[in-house]
Order: C-alpha cells, then sequence, then structure tokens
C-alpha cells in the first residue's frame, strides 16, 4: 500500500510544494511546528533512512540543504533545524523547521496556517532557491 508521502508524489494528494527533481519533492508539513516546516522526500518509498542507498541519502542531504537555505533566506530565524524520525509515516522524510526557539523541535507545538499563507510562503520560498 503506498505511503500518504507516495500518494503525494503521485498527485492523488495536494500538497504545497517547494522544489522538485527527478528524485525528491520538497513540500509544507500541513501541521507545523513552525511557519515554514518542511518535509523533503524521496519519490523512492523507502520506509528507513539507512535503508537509503548511500548515494541516494546523499543526494537526499543535498537537495534538503538547497532547501533549507532558500527557508533561511525566506523566514526569520535563528536558523533551520534538521530531524529524521520517520515513526509517523513509513517513508524517509526529512524534517527542515526554521527555528527561533526550542519548542518549535518539539513536535509537541503547533502553528496554524491557511491556505493562502501556506501558498504565499510556497511562492516566497521558491523564488530564493
Amino acid at each position: 500500500m503506498a505511503s500518504v508521502f507516495t500518494k503525494i508524489i503521485n498527485g492523488e494528494i495536494p500538497c504545497y510544494k517547494i522544489a522538485e527533481d527527478d528524485n525528491f519533492i520538497a513540500f509544507f508539513d500541513i501541521n507545523p511546528n513552525a511557519k515554514g516546516h518542511t518535509l523533503c522526500v524521496p519519490k523512492l518509498e523507502v520506509n528507513k533512512i539507512l535503508d537509503l542507498e548511500e548515494a541516494l541519502y546523499l543526494k537526499l542531504m543535498q537537495f534538503s540543504r538547497k532547501v533549507g537555505i532558500a527557508l533561511e533566506k525566506t523566514i526569520p530565524c535563528k536558523r533551520v533545524g534538521m530531524a529524521v524520525i520517520g515513526l509517523e509515516v513509513p517513508h524517509v522524510h526529512v524534517h527542515l523547521i526554521p527555528l527561533n526557539d526550542m519548542k518549535e523541535m518539539t513536535f509537541s507545538h503547533k502553528v496554524s496556517m491557511t491556505d493562502a499563507e501556506f501558498k504565499s510562503l510556497a511562492e516566497a520560498v521558491q523564488k530564493n532557491l
């Protein structure tokens, strides 16, 4: 059964896309810890990050870095935090979270954003890629 991320990749579920190439897609988390919380996901459905082939793992980190730099240029923050947890969706994904406070990295702190805010922010980040 396809993961929710595979369904997003296949266009079956909408997302607020930030970036995409042949191997990866980046989109906003719809239940964000902070404004700009982004997920970088390989298009190949693999459950655990350490099960990725080394070359794909390294490319995922390069892709995530590029997206993270664009987030930093767009969203006022002290830094962009990175986390790989993988318990909630069995498909590798890197969380990039613009941080101003440690609580934003706890996954128990959430912020609300409207559809218009997500769309506007996605356009702003895309301009900084």
